[in-house]
């Protein structure tokens, strides 16, 4: 229980934070880069009924597409950043080879609402921040969208009319992670949270295959980490702390978005067992770098752990926070027994949203599937028409080219049935045409990668690039 001395205190100096913070906002003039464009928000909800498909949607193929991204309602104000703003969630619908339904809609936090003029999302609130923009996972057998370092989880109703914040029934007691990831052998769901106003400890939760959190585990950390992701291994879950972390001086300059690059922050990987507790982590050093995400991890039969990221040499360096280099796909092979990290770049291409057949999560991983970055790192996406396939097996990579003005974002892999082997099966995404400003949804057959789509799903409106996805497929 909170010594409510402490608390009264930290109350007091939080305050006094907040208008030094709103005093210098004022000053900050830099334009956001993420409003803009191809980022420029959807300014209303909408039902698209009965949609126009060019090409066979796969017999199979029955379930539904969400994903997720920051969509302000109002103007952003200075000092913001990509990662904030209202949350919007769209989706798809299909079945028997028709595309039944889109829709969007906010999610209905107290600033979202406000702004909208309507009732916010009912639930149980934790703190102030109630924004969730970060992903739509499946947990349980429901639905959530999902943040890291703030609010509870928000359950999700099949056709997204009816939200309800929901710490997994009560059972979550401080924040979550936008990066949750099932184990597919045994139905658990993991995650690294952290608070963004907590900086000595982060927590391992999981989520058991019912939707309740089942292990809640407090590690120590210092200076306030930003960890955004996680990988799991049939023995640990892979604890990235990384020399991103909070600065007090970003927030006192008025920036919204607390975390830079923290140079004297030491760079470490840890190998938590899976059913151990903080005193067993194997740390282990690693080069100073970022990752936000990780494709997968796994157990090697010479008992090192691999692990598949996309890696930048830094991350947020700048004063305004900027993203300020690129990333690029590496395989990281950690020693358990020498606590040595051996890093080998896969590709220098820069690249992000690195995916996998999910029924391999946690298991050794043929192919990975990622999508191209802008060489010259432009916000606006400019260029960035590929996505990729790589072959860990054999170092082959493939290229599926959308063409000029054609961005993608995300694509994720949906087996074509339970048994399916690897690869067999479609990668659906998102790809903004920015010069006609519509958005198409894409089905793609993963082993005749370079092929046109199979079928796509044409929208007259553009989705912003937003965030993260998943496939949900119908029972």
């Amino acid at each position: 229980m909170p010594n409510p001395i402490q608390s009264v205190v930290r109350a007091v100096l939080e305050g006094g934070v907040e208008l030094v913070a709103a005093y210098n906002r004022r000053r900050l003039t830099s334009p956001n880069p993420f409003v803009v464009g191809v980022h420029e928000p959807m300014r209303e909800e909408l039902t698209l009924q009965d949609l126009a498909v060019i090409g066979p949607i796969p017999a199979q193929l029955n379930g539904r597409y969400l994903k997720m991204g920051a969509n302000p309602v109002r103007p952003i104000a200075a000092g913001s950043n990509w990662f904030l703003g209202d949350g919007m969630v769209h989706g798809f619908s299909i079945e028997d080879g028709k595309a039944l339904w889109y829709r969007n809609r906010w999610i209905g936090s107290r600033t979202a609402a406000a702004a909208l003029g309507q009732p916010a999302a009912p639930g149980p609130r934790r703190g102030g921040n109630d924004t969730v923009n970060t992903n739509v996972v499946d947990i349980g057998g429901r639905v959530f969208a999902v943040v890291e370092a703030g609010s509870f989880p928000v359950e999700l109703s099949d056709t997204l009319e009816e939200q309800c914040y929901n710490p997994f029934d009560g059972t979550l007691a401080g924040p979550f992670s936008g990066h949750p990831h099932r184990d597919p052998l045994t139905g658990e769901t993991h995650a690294i949270a952290y608070d963004g106003r907590v900086w000595d400890s982060i927590h391992h939760i999981v989520v058991s295959a019912e939707g309740r959190v089942v292990r809640d585990v407090p590690i120590a950390v210092e200076n306030g980490p930003c960890i955004h992701d996680c990988a799991i291994t049939a023995r640990f879950t892979i604890v990235l702390d990384l020399p991103v972390t909070f600065s007090m001086r970003a927030v006192l300059a008025g920036h919204r978005f607390p975390f830079r690059w923290n140079p004297t922050h030491r760079a470490r990987v840890g190998l938590l067992p899976r059913h151990g507790n903080a005193a067993e982590i194997a740390w282990c050093d690693v080069e100073p770098c970022y990752v936000f995400h990780a494709a997968n991890a796994f157990d090697a039969a010479d008992g090192q752990v691999i692990l598949d990221v996309i890696a930048y040499p830094t991350m947020f360096a700048s004063a305004g926070g900027e993203l300020d280099t690129l990333g690029r796909l590496e395989r990281w092979t950690v020693d358990p027994s020498t606590k040595h990290v051996e890093r080998r770049v896969i590709d220098h291409t820069p690249q992000e949203f690195p995916r996998i057949d999910e029924r391999r999560f946690g298991q050794s991983h043929r192919y990975a599937y990622t999508v191209s970055v802008p060489s010259d790192a432009n916000p606006q996406l400019a260029g960035a028409t590929k996505i990729y396939k790589h072959d860990l097996e054999t170092g082959e990579r493939r290229v599926h080219e959308f063409g000029a003005h054609h961005i993608p974002g995300e694509f994720v892999f949906v087996p074509a049935a339970a048994e399916a082997s690897e690869d067999e099966g479609w990668l659906v995404g998102l790809v903004i045409d920015t010069v006609n400003e519509t958005t198409d949804f894409a089905i793609l057959d993963a082993q005749s990668f370079d092929a046109p789509p199979i079928a796509t799903i044409r929208l007259p409106h553009r989705i912003p690039p937003g965030f993260h996805g998943n496939w949900f497929p119908t029972l």
